[in-house]
């Protein structure tokens, strides 16, 4: 009953809180990290054991990623990345062939994920809000302009007047122009949203965004507000949707009006807020792809008002030779 977190790097709470919830079910459980580079990875080195894996786009990198696991009996792999979320979600038929279980979705609802203009699409489908596309040659100010298949807040811009604007911005086919949310009027919000295995949703825990550092949550608390029934209501089922779906949202703080902004199909940075505040992902993944449980709706588990404030810290790996 070992499991395994890919691309590691330095998501040390998540593997934590993994390696918390196995050892309540099998003391002997392991969770293996694995990386690209993982004598420098934070979270591999606070694991139980890790390995070393090819880059993603090394062709070999399923077949070590699978081999690695037969040798170590893990039988659950979660992925933490963006860029490899496609590249198992297409593979996961052959990694069943191998008694292991990849958490990802779908391939079809990776790409919804992935492409940021098909996002915004599927969220009007699903009847959620979103803010206003431009074409380039036909824009209001202030703008807010991301590429389709960015993260992290790479390659974003603000633009408040045209004297901001360059032929990147205009050349670069990947960008879009977007109607600008000003964070003075509106709320920023991260929801960790739990999907089952019928992709049915179990449970909802919006974050609000004080303070972002590096594209990720440094400051944040939960709110039980109007998100919580909006998504319900929106987005009670998303097809091939499984595990923690990661979304976020502008809220408008007088009208309560909401926008989607993005989907990711994976455990977000911030998600350590939501399991310390009770919802519990690592465990509800135990039961249904363990035990083989049916998860009841958990959508008052977890506390409101929980504030996190994030801080560096250290870990320290003797006798290091480089």
């Amino acid at each position: 009953m070992n499991i395994l977190i890919t691309s590691a790097g330095r998501r040390v709470s998540l593997l934590q809180a993994f390696q918390k919830e196995l050892k309540k079910i099998t003391p002997d459980g392991k969770v293996y990290a694995a990386d690209a580079n993982p004598i420098l990875s934070a979270a591999c080195r606070v694991s139980d054991d890790f390995f070393m894996v090819p880059r993603l786009d090394d062709e070999s990198y399923v077949s070590t990623l699978i081999e690695n696991c037969k040798q170590r009996n893990i039988g659950l792999v979660v992925p933490t990345i963006d860029h490899e979320l496609m590249l198992l979600a297409e593979n996961k038929e052959r990694f069943l062939e191998n008694g292991i279980t990849v958490l990802v979705s779908k391939p079809d609802f990776v790409k919804k994920c992935r492409n940021k203009k098909v996002t915004h699409e599927y969220f009007e489908s699903m009847g959620v809000s979103v803010a206003k596309e431009f074409k380039k040659d036909d824009y209001q100010l202030p703008l807010f302009i991301k590429p389709i298949d960015g993260s992290r807040s790479v390659d974003t811009f603000i633009i408040k007047s045209k004297e901001e604007l360059t032929n990147y911005h205009f050349e670069n086919d990947k960008l879009l122009f977007l109607e600008y949310l000003d964070h003075q009027d509106h709320d920023e919000y991260t929801c960790d949203l739990y999907y089952n295995k019928q992709h049915e949703l179990k449970c909802i825990v919006p974050r609000k965004r004080i303070e972002v550092r590096d594209g990720e949550v440094n400051k944040g608390v939960t709110c039980r507000n109007e998100l919580v029934d909006h998504l319900k209501e929106k987005l009670s089922f998303m097809d091939g949707a499984v595990g923690c779906i990661t979304a976020q949202f502008f809220m408008h703080k007088e009208s309560n009006q909401i926008y989607g902004i993005e989907l990711n199909a994976r455990f977000g940075g911030g998600y350590p807020l939501s399991y310390l505040a009770g919802a519990n992902f690592p465990k509800w993944i135990f039961e249904e792809y363990y035990q083989k449980k049916e998860l009841a709706d958990q959508f008052d588990v977890w506390e409101d008002n929980l504030l996190m404030l994030r801080y560096d810290n250290e870990v320290l790996v003797h006798g290091y030779k480089g």
